[in-house]
């Protein structure tokens, strides 16, 4: 798993290392991106189910240094689960690709079990079946 903090639109950071010990599901997304945008409310519904899922779902905006967009996106797509963290420096958009969505999902030892690019339907079967791959 990659070291980075994230942050928040209130100066709040969080560290990625402080989820080691729990599978991890990280989905990089941006405003600006349609299919991010598009899987968004069943990243919203998976967590709201992280604890029938045995992992954290973590969305986190690579919108660098655009905060208020973040938060305003979230308020106006009443997805009222994901909270608005923000990678400021880019490093996870770097270290995965440009092409967003990316989602990676993490066993508990902060290994990579696989890397999806491209927006899903988080929601289905298939998907559920491959995000619990790490428990």
């Amino acid at each position: 798993m990659p070291t980075v903090t994230l942050t928040d639109n209130t100066g709040e950071t969080l560290d990625l290392a402080a989820f080691k010990g729990k599978p991890l599901l990280v989905n990089l997304w941006a405003t600006w991106c349609a299919p991010c945008i598009a899987e968004m409310p069943a990243l919203n519904d998976l967590i709201g189910r992280e604890g029938e899922l045995g992992m954290t779902v973590l969305p986190i905006s690579q919108d660098l240094d655009k905060t208020g967009k973040v938060v305003e996106i979230l308020r106006r797509r009443k997805l009222d689960r994901v909270e608005p963290w923000i990678d400021d420096q880019g490093v996870l958009g770097m270290a995965y690709g440009g092409d967003l969505p990316v989602t990676i999902l993490f066993d508990a030892e902060g290994r990579e079990v696989w890397r999806w690019v491209g927006g899903n339907d988080w929601s289905t079967p298939a998907a559920l079946k491959l995000i619990t791959e790490a428990r």
